[in-house]
């Protein structure tokens, strides 16, 4: 350590050093640092008295002599004492340097929230089955569509047990959904009423073989699924006994698609003033415009190179329709699934959740579709 650093203070050498004590000179002393001649001597500053306290940070031995500790670099700036020998309040406490400011966060850039290759990827896929079985033969689509409703039930009723520990029976509403959807292509309306009633029925009997306890929550949300899921989906397998019934079917998803896309391209660019924030934080009142402009847009192309029949001008209120119905529907699975606490029903489809995220919009807005082009074009 050099004579300049702080510590206890060294015995005075020749001339111009100082003793311990500050008492003037001590003869024959030896020197503090190293030997100097004695011009050298003459001309060199001597130490400054330095008071017989404990060094700043340092600690006392056992006989209470301060022992040196040096400040960590040269370039610290130690506190002067006060008088009497001691450190002031402001030094011992000194007041803590202001942090340096901190450069403002990077805007972070909006995501979509799913995986949206796989998105894209999972929905022309289903795109390709569901046209492909739409118009090969019809009767391979109303397959599709009760498998479709069998998983979706199944999801449903999972979940249900899982976040509620409500039992609706599934193996009735399995075998009932799917024969309602066949039921729906074969009889028309009068078909789906009458297996809708024999569905309910059924889970009523199949939960009597449990114990009664949670009897009634567990069949009421019995022929709640059976009326959500296959019932409204019976109105997509009334939509193809038409003549032109596979371009009603392409017509409706077409609309629901599409304004689901409206929804969110608009809402995700523009999006500011929520819609429903205590049921979907994520939908914007600029979304559900995108909605109504994207679905009019293509009701209006739809009903007039499309339908039989069908003009422009009915498109535009069949895309109004649809799109109220679709947001209705979503706004609606998206207040089942925070009443049970999840994002999703499922992980069936990548991208997309399971197969009732997908249906959200489509179920609802089936009977509205099937019932506005009945009015507009008949049933034929």
């Amino acid at each position: 350590m050099s004579d300049s650093s702080w510590g206890a203070p060294r015995a005075a050498g020749p001339a111009g050093y100082w003793g311990p004590t500050g008492g003037g000179p001590v003869q024959g002393a030896a020197p503090a640092g190293p030997a100097y001649d004695a011009p050298q001597a003459q001309h060199t500053r001597p130490m400054p008295i330095v008071p017989d306290v404990p060094a700043y940070g340092g600690d006392q031995d056992g006989r209470g002599a301060a022992r040196p500790s040096g400040p960590p670099f040269h370039n610290e700036v130690r506190p002067e004492p006060a008088p009497g020998g001691s450190l002031s309040a402001e030094n011992q406490n000194p007041e803590p340097m202001p942090d340096a400011p901190q450069p403002a966060p990077a805007p972070q850039k909006k995501s979509a929230g799913r995986d949206l290759s796989a998105a894209i990827g999972v929905g022309v896929g289903l795109g390709v089955v569901i046209v492909a079985s739409l118009f090969v033969y019809k009767a391979v689509f109303v397959g599709v569509v009760a498998v479709a409703v069998v998983v979706g039930l199944w999801e449903l009723t999972s979940r249900l047990r899982e976040r509620k520990e409500i039992k609706a029976p599934l193996v009735p509403l399995a075998v009932g959904g799917a024969a309602m959807v066949v039921a729906g292509y074969v009889r028309g309306a009068e078909g789906a009423w009458v297996a809708m009633a024999l569905t309910a029925l059924a889970v009523l009997v199949w939960r009597m073989t449990e114990p009664p306890e949670g009897y009634l929550k567990d069949v009421t949300a019995g022929v709640f699924a059976a009326f959500y899921v296959p019932f409204l989906a019976t109105f997509v397998a009334m939509m193809l006994t038409a003549d032109d019934g596979p371009w009603r079917v392409l017509t409706f998803l077409l609309l629901t698609v599409v304004s689901d896309t409206g929804a969110y391209a608009v809402g995700w660019r523009f999006g500011k003033t929520k819609l429903a924030p205590r049921i979907s934080p994520g939908k914007t009142r600029e979304g559900l415009l995108g909605a109504v402009a994207f679905a009019m847009v293509a009701g209006a192309l739809c009903m007039q190179f499309l339908i039989d029949d069908g003009t422009w001008w009915q498109g535009l209120l069949l895309g109004l329709a649809v799109a109220a119905s679709a947001t209705l529907g979503d706004l609606g699975e998206s207040m089942i699934k925070r009443d049970l606490g999840i994002k999703d029903m499922g992980t069936l489809l990548p991208g997309h959740g399971g197969i009732m995220d997908r249906l959200d919009s489509l179920l609802p807005t089936a009977p509205v579709v099937w019932l506005l082009l009945v009015v507009f074009v008949g049933s034929a």
